[in-house]
């Protein structure tokens, strides 16, 4: 990407960015055309080549710029957060209301596994890295276990329940939802409920932590 000088060209870009977020979340990255993002953003075809080499470069400016999104958006909510759980509470929400707004993320970040696989793996791979070490800093509120393996647990229970009430439910309560999702998330797949304060370390299953990830990483 080449970074524009004026704010007229900031301007510019931010519409085609916008874009080609709509084209290629309507019609999918191969059956969009630098034409019809140009047409969208209302600027020459050969604007865009002032910005993004081509449309590939483009596509992977958005779906960077997506992870920057979303691990900014998770750290403005859950800074405030006291405990490792309450982080993942408010983490879990903002990535549920980031996702509804912009239901686009979905077909694009997915859509990176069928147009370059590396581009997929790196995205959550980066995402999983990020997650863990804020895992790492919340050792002694959670269950002890590999912090990668926790970090994709917890990012799969953001994903696919953003997949039902992004799509599927559209007009669901995001709270209700959210605080069903902690159950599971304070207690574990057996139901052992979290132990009272200083009443000794945790059993197995008994806190595992949840969905966001705090300073700077769910995601899709």
């Amino acid at each position: 990407m080449n970074k524009p000088k004026t704010s007229r060209g900031q301007s510019t870009m931010n519409r085609i960015i916008h874009a080609a977020e709509t084209e290629f979340g309507r019609k999918g990255y191969h059956n969009t055309a630098v034409n019809d993002i140009a047409l969208r953003a209302k600027v020459a075809p050969g604007t865009i080549y002032i910005y993004f080499e081509d449309k590939y470069s483009l596509y992977c400016h958005l779906l960077k710029q997506y992870g920057h999104q979303i691990r900014r958006s998770i750290a403005e909510a859950t800074e405030g957060c006291g405990t490792r759980l309450q982080a993942e509470r408010e983490g879990l929400l903002s990535f549920l209301k980031q996702v509804r707004q912009r239901p686009h993320m979905y077909q694009i970040i997915w859509e990176s596994l069928y147009i370059n696989p590396k581009l997929f793996v790196d995205y959550y791979e980066t995402f999983a890295r990020r997650y863990a070490g804020q895992l790492e800093e919340s050792r002694g509120e959670i269950l002890p276990m590999d912090n990668t393996v926790l970090a994709y647990m917890l990012m799969g229970i953001s994903n696919f329940i953003g997949l039902k009430y992004v799509f599927f439910d559209k007009k669901a309560d995001l709270e209700k939802v959210v605080d069903e999702a902690m159950k599971f998330i304070k207690s574990g797949l057996a139901g052992l409920a979290a132990p009272e304060a200083g009443s000794g370390p945790p059993s197995p299953g008994a806190q595992i932590g949840g969905a966001g990830d705090g300073k700077d990483a769910p995601g899709s």
